[in-house]
């Protein structure tokens, strides 16, 4: 007796391929994933074959200990931190690119950052393309070789502190040890001067309401805070030959990775 039952076998064969996935399945599933990368790090998920040079971005309000609110742009430093020994393990990475454009943040959060670009053995370049304020600065400067944005600015200016503040002598030397490690950092790891930095960090008339100095690209060169005004561009064309340079053999007076 003959049945008048479908074929639901070749309806399956036909609908779906043999593995039992439908169609673009992978596809979608791959970009979920980065999309999911995008929302948490602001970045697409590094490739299969991973690039020699490895670009991470700090944007939006640096956050420390303490959650922003949700309508707040931020960058996490415990997602930072992971990427930067991330870079500093793979073998693949020859140099990280950082591009900065903060509004400054938890000052902590912001040197622990900044400390961890400063000791990455391999090549690392800073472009602040918009604003690098605030604790932006030490991490601006903690790399190999920084460079700044024409149109950008650097806002300078004492540490300063929100909530509840306890009147007492020991908050005074607190806040101002803190200082003290800021101003050491930076000029540490870059030409300007303790003085220099110092008479920008505390001028009066510059800010609204405030004491401090909004200093800008070119500026920023002059004083010996950044390296070179630029972009980009700048920025790969110097990573790519900061890698060349650590790759030449030791008997020319260079590094061998």
């Amino acid at each position: 007796m003959e049945s008048n039952k479908p074929n639901e076998t070749s309806n399956y064969n036909e609908e779906q391929d043999p593995a039992g996935e439908e169609p673009g399945g992978q596809e979608n599933q791959q970009a979920a994933a980065a999309i999911g990368m995008v929302k948490e790090f602001g970045q697409t998920a590094a490739p299969a074959v991973e690039p020699e040079i490895y670009c991470m971005t700090i944007i939006g309000q640096i956050e420390g200990h303490i959650v922003m609110p949700p309508h707040n742009k931020t960058t996490k430093y415990e997602h930072i931190i992971p990427q930067l020994v991330a870079a500093e393990q793979s073998k693949a990475v020859k140099g990280v690119l950082i591009i900065l454009n903060t509004v400054g943040g938890d000052v902590e959060a912001g040197l622990a950052i900044a400390e961890m670009i400063a000791s990455i053995s391999k090549p690392t370049v800073t472009v602040v393309v918009g604003g690098g304020h605030s604790i932006g600065v030490p991490i601006a400067v903690s790399s190999s070789y920084s460079i700044i944005a024409e149109s950008a600015t650097m806002t300078i200016h004492p540490i300063r502190m929100n909530g509840l503040v306890i009147g007492v002598p020991q908050t005074f030397e607190y806040m101002e040890k803190m200082q003290e490690r800021v101003v050491r950092f930076v000029t540490s790891h870059s030409r300007i001067s303790v003085d220099c930095f110092k008479d920008l960090m505390f001028k009066t008339g510059e800010l609204n309401r405030d004491i401090g100095t909004a200093v800008g690209g070119n500026d920023a060169v002059k004083f010996g805070l950044m390296d070179e005004v630029g972009g980009i561009g700048t920025a790969m064309a110097k990573l790519n030959e900061l890698i060349s340079l650590r790759g030449v053999p030791a008997d020319t007076g260079g590094l061998t990775q």
